[in-house]
């Protein structure tokens, strides 16, 4: 546990979302946490998201100690059941019973769920997690995020074609699908792809200044 010197990070557990990691064992959890508030590997996601995911992981976990392993969406429809204003009053008292009969109390389980102010003071004050990242790093995690969509709409494009010519319903023979985001400066007039844009750092704007 830290002794609270000058520029140690704090004992995680001293937070709401660290002591919970540590009493149910969440192992990773906290390093998800992380990676996934700085998309590394993933999406970034917002603290709002991340407080959801968290929870969801709260109650796979606690159904998971008391003896029944929670099918796959399982824990986050119970989590929705118990949180979501929009939830009808009787399909919330079947989640809760739900929960009682593997002897897990509500309760207790709505007092633990966190809030996204909890996740961000364990992710910056616990784990000593900034996004101030440099210019160069976020430059990186853009590229990073275009080209990751750009491969999912490759392959979203190559599926429905194939399932068109499976089908019978388009002739085609074999295929590659290209995608080129291309962007247009109008005060400039340059036209450059996204990785010519952010290699050059900037467009022709540039040499003008």
């Amino acid at each position: 546990m830290s002794d609270g010197s000058p520029g140690e990070t704090p004992d995680p557990t001293r937070s709401k979302v660290g002591r919970l990691i540590d009493e149910h064992s969440m192992d990773g959890v906290g390093e998800e946490l992380e990676r996934r508030w700085l998309g590394r590997g993933h999406d970034e996601q917002s603290l709002r998201s991340l407080a959801d995911w968290f929870n969801e992981r709260l109650v796979a976990r606690r159904l998971d100690r008391a003896g029944r392993s929670p099918l796959d969406g399982e824990a986050g429809n119970l989590y929705r059941l118990l949180t979501d204003d929009d939830v009808g009053a009787g399909a919330r008292v079947d989640a809760e019973a739900t929960l009682e009969r593997v002897g897990i109390d509500p309760e207790t389980l709505d007092d633990e769920f966190v809030s996204h102010q909890a996740v961000h003071t364990y992710l910056r004050e616990y784990r000593g997690v900034s996004k101030d990242t440099s210019p160069e790093d976020r430059a990186e995690r853009v590229r990073t995020t275009i080209q990751r969509l750009r491969n999912r709409l490759v392959a979203v494009v190559e599926n429905g074609l194939s399932t068109l010519v499976d089908t019978g319903r388009l002739t085609l023979g074999r295929f590659d699908v290209f995608v080129e985001v291309r962007v247009f400066c109008s005060d400039c007039d340059s036209s450059l792809s996204v990785t010519e844009l952010l290699d050059e750092r900037g467009c022709d704007c540039a040499a003008d200044d």
